[in-house]
């Protein structure tokens, strides 16, 4: 079998694109207690110095994954931002809130990244989430504009709720399938959830403009 490192034809993008890829699996399989230099090289096929060529160590791929999951996040939110820009501050949390929720579910990598942040500050954690913060802040900077929440609205606290809850709950149906006798396996289950998210953030920032 070729090894990636030293394949025909490959290049250093696509050698560390692999190896990137192949650190989500590890990631997504095992957490962060399967997340080693030896684990990724053999999930990758390659020599374990190319990760430490390429990307300097573990911290280094860290920062890799946390840009490559926050691009795969802003790539949706800008799709929908051509596609239907929002009119009004309350429009743009609702349809950051849906879409984050669609993507967790989704992303097994997010998840794991997610759960550690929850069981504790490491460097590996915190590199991943500060890559993946600063993607989604330059998306709120751009997306916002002119838009302002209502001036008696405490935005910020009520947009980390919002976000806490979309990932608790998505995390606790991946551990057991509901959360506090919600049943969270169908898609029937989570059409209730986006129904009962919109209906929130509706509540608070008003319905959008028709």
């Amino acid at each position: 079998m070729n090894r990636v490192g030293s394949a025909k034809g490959r290049d250093r993008e696509a050698t560390s694109r692999a190896i990137v890829e192949a650190a989500q699996s590890v990631l997504a399989e095992g957490g962060f207690q399967a997340f080693g230099v030896n684990a990724i090289a053999r999930q990758a096929n390659c020599d374990k110095q190319l990760i430490y060529r390429y990307f300097g160590g573990l911290e280094g791929l860290a920062d890799a994954i946390g840009a490559d999951l926050a691009a795969r996040f802003a790539d949706r939110l800008g799709h929908l931002s051509k596609t239907a820009p929002p009119a009004t501050y309350g429009a743009m949390i609702e349809a950051l809130t849906l879409q984050l929720l669609d993507l967790l579910r989704a992303d097994r990598v997010m998840q794991k990244i997610i759960a550690g942040e929850l069981a504790g500050a490491s460097p590996l954690v915190d590199r991943m989430v500060a890559a993946r913060g600063r993607r989604l802040a330059a998306w709120m900077h751009e997306m916002r504009g002119d838009l302002s929440p209502p001036a008696q609205v405490d935005a910020p606290a009520v947009n980390g709720v919002l976000i806490a809850a979309t990932q608790h709950l998505v995390l606790s149906a991946s551990a057991s399938g509901r959360f506090a006798g919600l049943p969270l396996e169908t898609e029937d289950d989570w059409a209730r959830i986006r129904a009962t998210l919109v209906l929130l953030v509706r509540s608070i920032y008003g319905e959008p403009d028709r």
